[in-house]
């Protein structure tokens, strides 16, 4: 009997485990044996052991346990063989079996430890498969270089493509160092282990360079190096795979060389986006292109496609998008390259992403426009296929996007430089204009108090950029004093820009106040500057400001408290530093009343009013008027008048000039026109029917006094408004001011 020590070790094993005895009979087994060969311990106690032999080799499985146990002295402990054995079912499967021998009561026995190594078996097949597939492969890659070194960098093998590829055979660089394929100014830079350092701390990496070839010739490669590890994570080795681009690389030259040449001959914007768009998609193909450009005045982030939307791309056309959690603001403030090649997995929601999300794109690069070391924006390029974009591509698009940005900013200088020009062209002819015009009077003349008082507010308010309100009746000289607050102001040294309210139709004012793009409305063949932009650093004189249309107000309140203006047609906020003047002669307090002007804009224009009085409450003026007109117009018509009767002046005195100052100016002048011979002023008095008093009748308005006049006028010259001897040239008003003044006082066609 067995000790029972020995029987639990024997049963314990977790292998398949056999006792035979001395003639190789089963003398003893364990469960795990049952299990293994499918028989109970009955079945095969007593049992030669070649019953779990196939018969095919149960001769040479006999011959084997005989010389086993014929050679005690030579045969080794626990010595070991890989046989293929047999189940009940028949089926046969390898093992690795463990011979040991014991001494027993019966004699000298035989402890067989039997292991299954069928899965042993298959992955040494798969991994021998494997690794013949990679011979193959790599004999049979003729564009590739692939090679191995040690940990040192030393060359451990070398394929059949490394060879067509460098020249060397491989006795002729095995066991040698790698720095014999570099050049010698790489090698004097440490570049060949740099290359291993850096593979080392990244795994892998690609780096493209020169290399060179046993006939001492130089090629440009594109290699990548892998770190290899032992389980410890020590070094064990490097991969290199390396391959000959060198014509790529030519051609790639070629093209960015075209490609340079093709932005920088496009100075326009417009045309210079085509370019891009043309060029770009020669290079690398893709499903949408737009750029992302900074506006540098108001800090926003503007979106323009390239070209025409592909199908189903609902990218907004020159919009402003989100800095904020969006790919673009990332892109502009790491000025790195981005590559998304899942959109729909990626931590951004902003910005282009929802719009290329709806395009079905699922790939994209955003790449930085840096010139002169100033970020332009971003290019950003997107495709309907996953993983697009690789390092490879990547590299080349940020070549691309060097040369764009270069293009951009000469274009946006060119379009600045052109921007400049036109509002230096619209500024000498609109000055040009201002020289031309007749004013009604060259300077401020008057002793009066009431015009003193004005002229003190003037210099009061100057000095400041708050916003003048001047109100007063028409003719008074409004324009001239909001020219004197400009003079006397800290923005003299740029422009006066003036715009009658009245005297633009309503459909183009707001066109003349903001501008408009080329192609907003039917009729703008031009981009138009608008006045308010014009004025900009400088002065706006917006006259007859009661006049403006109610659904215009509110543009013109959000650029007065804003500073911030849209042409017509664009999407593109413009800054402007605006000093604004304006004027009126009607009641704007009843206006707002009445609901024809809105209040908020008529608080943010009355921040300094200034009244004007009319001339009739300037009486001891009149006389310094008329011989300052008289003057005036004697020496532009060549006339000597220097005299004025006592009567005549009289006369011009008592009269209470409904139409104010510039009446008064329009009356002198006819009267030097009748003054043909002598030097005494011959004015036509009859016109004036004055009154007892210098007020007006007793019971008249203004706009009653103001009415009388118009018609006489109208009487005088027949109903004629326009042309040179019509009413409105009389009256020294335009025509369309004349006609809204004739609406306004209820002048009818009947009684003209």
């Amino acid at each position: 009997m067995w000790p029972l020590n020995f029987d639990q070790l024997f049963e314990s094993l977790p292998d398949a485990v056999i006792l035979t005895d001395r003639q190789g009979k089963i003398a003893k087994l364990n469960s795990q044996a049952e299990t293994l060969f499918g028989y109970c311990r009955d079945e095969l106690l007593g049992q030669p052991i070649e019953t779990l032999v196939p018969e095919r080799l149960r001769a040479s499985h006999a011959r084997h346990r005989e010389a086993y146990q014929s050679s005690p002295r030579r045969r080794p402990m626990g010595a070991g063989l890989e046989l293929v054995v047999r189940r009940k079912d028949r089926s046969e499967f390898p093992v690795d079996i463990m011979l040991s021998p014991i001494e027993s009561e019966g004699g000298g026995a035989t402890i067989s430890v039997i292991r299954d190594v069928t899965e042993r078996k298959k992955y040494e097949e798969e991994l021998r498969l494997r690794e013949e597939q990679l011979r193959l492969l790599v004999e049979s890659v003729k564009d590739y270089a692939i090679f191995m070194l040690d940990a040192e960098g030393r060359i451990i093998s070398w394929g059949p493509g490394a060879e067509r590829t460098n020249g060397f055979t491989a006795e002729e660089v095995l066991g040698r160092d790698c720095s014999i394929l570099f050049t010698p100014e790489d090698v004097a830079r440490g570049l060949p282990r740099a290359e291993m350092r850096r593979a080392s701390l990244l795994g892998r990496t690609e780096d493209e360079g020169w290399r060179v070839r046993k006939d001492g010739t130089k090629f440009w490669a594109t290699v990548v190096t892998t770190a290899i590890r032992d389980q410890s994570g020590n070094i064990r080795s490097y991969s290199k795979v390396a391959r000959d681009i060198t014509a790529r690389k030519q051609a790639l030259e070629a093209l960015l060389l075209e490609f340079s040449s093709v932005l920088i001959s496009s100075v326009d914007i417009r045309q210079l986006l085509g370019a891009i768009s043309s060029s770009l998609r020669r290079v690398f193909p893709c499903d949408h292109a737009s750029l992302a450009l900074l506006d540098s005045s108001s800090g926003q982030l503007y979106v323009q496609t390239l070209d025409d939307a592909p199908e189903g791309d609902v990218t907004p056309a020159h919009t402003v998008i989100e800095r904020s959690g969006s790919p673009e603001g990332w892109v502009l403030t790491s000025r790195k390259v981005l590559t998304l090649n899942h959109i729909e997995d990626s931590r951004f929601r902003s910005g282009l992403v929802p719009y290329l999300l709806a395009a079905k794109m699922q790939s994209a690069c955003w790449l930085p426009l840096i010139s002169r070391e100033r970020v332009l924006g971003t290019l950003n390029l997107a495709n309907r296929h996953p993983d697009t974009f690789r390092e490879e591509n990547c590299h080349l698009l940020s070549q691309l996007a060097n040369q764009v940005a270069l293009a951009i900013d000469n274009a946006l200088a060119f379009q600045r430089i052109a921007q400049l020009k036109d509002r230096l062209a619209e500024e000498k002819m609109y000055l040009e204009d201002e020289l031309q015009t007749e004013y009604n009077f060259g300077e401020i003349v008057g002793e009066s108090p009431g015009l003193r008082r004005v002229l003190k507010q003037v210099e009061t308010v100057a000095s400041t950029d708050a916003t003048v309100l001047i109100l007063g009746e028409t003719g008074t000289g409004k324009e001239l004093i909001a020219r004197a607050i400009h003079n006397l102001s800290l923005r003299k040294d740029h422009t006066f820009v003036k715009i009658s309210c009245a005297a633009i139709p309503v459909g183009l004012l707001e066109s003349e106040l903001f501008g408009h793009e080329k192609g907003a409305f039917t009729g703008a063949f031009a981009q138009k500057v608008g006045r308010m932009e014009l004025a900009d650093q400088g002065t706006l004189f917006l006259d007859e400001v009661g006049d403006i249309p109610l659904e215009l107000q509110p543009k013109l309140l959000r650029a007065l408290q804003e500073k911030e203006i849209e042409r017509l047609g664009s999407t593109r906020t413009l800054h402007v530093d605006v000093r604004l003047v304006a004027a009126t002669n009607r009641n704007l307090e009843r206006m707002v009343k009445n609901g024809e002007f809105r209040s908020d804009l008529y608080y943010r224009l009355k921040v300094f009013p200034i009244r004007i009085p009319p001339l009739r409450d300037r009486v001891q003026d009149i006389p310094i008027l008329v011989r300052y007109f008289t003057q005036k117009h004697s020496k532009r018509m060549g006339r000597k008048i220097t005299d004025i009767l006592p009567e005549t002046m009289n006369a011009l005195t008592r009269w209470h000039w409904p139409g104010n100052i510039r009446e008064l100016e329009n009356f002198i002048e006819r009267a030097v026109i009748l003054s043909s011979h002598g030097t005494s002023l011959r004015a036509p008095l009859a016109e004036l029917e004055a009154p007892s008093s210098p007020a007006a009748p007793h019971g008249s308005s203004l706009e009653v006094a103001e009415r009388e006049h118009i018609l006489r006028v109208l009487r005088e010259t027949g109903g004629v408004i326009s042309g040179p001897k019509g009413a409105a040239a009389r009256l020294g008003l335009k025509r369309t001011t004349l006609n809204s003044k004739m609406q306004k006082l209820g002048i009818s066609r009947a009684e003209r």
